[in-house]
């Protein structure tokens, strides 16, 4: 028995598929999950769940430049909480049968953030809203309850001429009218999905350092940017 395990839909993902394979498993997607032995596993065709996070990360990309992106094969169903604050905050979002179609809806507005445990907001989308929060009118907060030392993007941030301040757990951010290119240099994997979103609404250019730590979490991410638009392209090493 697994006590105070993760409930993020991944793991119940993960659950699933083992009991696919012939696992016994009960309790994914709660904070106690039980594993009963069996002798063997076999082979099964298994159809993993979309990725989330990524998913969550373009739906900040089209806001954060005042585009438009139909996102195929998302896990709407799973970002609850990421979009019900990006609707606070003034996008338009709809799940259109098997597609979400996202955009700015008008003027965007700060909110508060509060990163909790699935289904509360994901600890891992805290950067990328942070870097929405830049670009909109007034002020709103971002309080960390799940991490320590998960605002190192902030400086960063500030780098691109945001307007943050940090107290404790909590970051204060106020929106700027716009933010202006400078390198910056990426401290983890969400923090650098958070640099490019700020970079491709900056005007000039952005360079992005340690850039190995966005590969960890995202595929290809400057070809996918670029079919839409972006004007985004990987320095050669």
């Amino acid at each position: 028995m697994l006590e105070n395990a993760a409930r993020e839909p991944e793991v119940a993902d993960l659950a699933n598929f083992l009991n696919a394979c012939g696992a016994r498993i009960s309790g994914q997607g709660t904070s106690v999950i039980r594993v009963e032995g069996v002798s063997s596993l076999r082979g099964c065709d298994y159809r993993v769940m979309p990725d989330r996070i990524e998913a969550g990360t373009f739906l900040i990309a089209a806001p954060i430049t005042g585009g438009e992106l139909e996102i195929l094969d998302c896990p709407f169903q799973e970002l609850d909480a990421l979009v019900y604050k990006l609707r606070e905050m003034g996008v338009w979002v709809q799940e259109d049968g098997e597609r979400v179609i996202v955009r700015r809806d008008g003027e965007l507005t700060g909110v508060d953030v509060t990163t909790q445990p699935h289904p509360g907001f994901p600890t891992d989308m805290q950067a990328q809203i942070m870097a929405l929060m830049c670009v909109a009118r007034g002020a709103g907060s971002i309080q960390e309850k799940i991490f320590e030392n998960r605002f190192m993007h902030v400086l960063e941030l500030v780098r691109l001429g945001a307007n943050i301040k940090l107290k404790d757990r909590t970051a204060v951010v106020r929106g700027v009218p716009k933010l202006v290119g400078a390198p910056v240099m990426a401290s983890d994997l969400r923090a650098s999905a958070s640099l490019v979103l700020a970079g491709l609404a900056a005007e000039g250019v952005t360079e992005v350092q340690r850039i190995y730590h966005l590969d960890r979490g995202y595929e290809n991410i400057e070809a996918k940017l670029s079919a839409v638009g972006a004007r985004i392209r990987r320095a050669p090493e």
